[in-house]
């Protein structure tokens, strides 16, 4: 098996974290991505036990980000809205001229 190259959990999971953290909710999480509450939980459960510390607080029907689930929220919300805002530029250059934000232009890709 080659090793990931990056330290993280599936996409999968990560998908479900963020999906969550933004509703705060495992059931608009789950409707949103066509899946079940039980398999949003799995999938945070999955990435808790991974890192070894509790990402929500589970209150009755609700939940509530912990510190650790903030700042990976706070992270990945970030990153997503760039790589959004590079697709949309993508796709809205139908010339094949890829015009990247300012915040891109300064990195090289690849």
């Amino acid at each position: 098996m080659v090793p990931r190259h990056y330290d993280l959990p599936s996409l999968t999971a990560l998908t479900a974290f963020e999906a969550s953290a933004r509703h705060l909710s495992f059931k608009l999480a789950a409707s949103e991505l066509g899946v079940t509450a039980g398999e949003i939980n799995r999938q945070i459960k999955a990435i808790e036990d991974d890192l070894g510390v509790p990402l929500f607080v589970r209150r009755g029907t609700g939940v509530m980000l912990t510190s650790a689930g903030k700042d990976i929220y706070s992270v990945l919300a970030s990153s997503l809205s760039k790589a959004s805002d590079v697709v949309r530029t993508i796709k809205r250059d139908r010339s094949g001229n890829v015009t990247m934000p300012p915040a891109m232009r300064s990195r090289r890709c690849g």
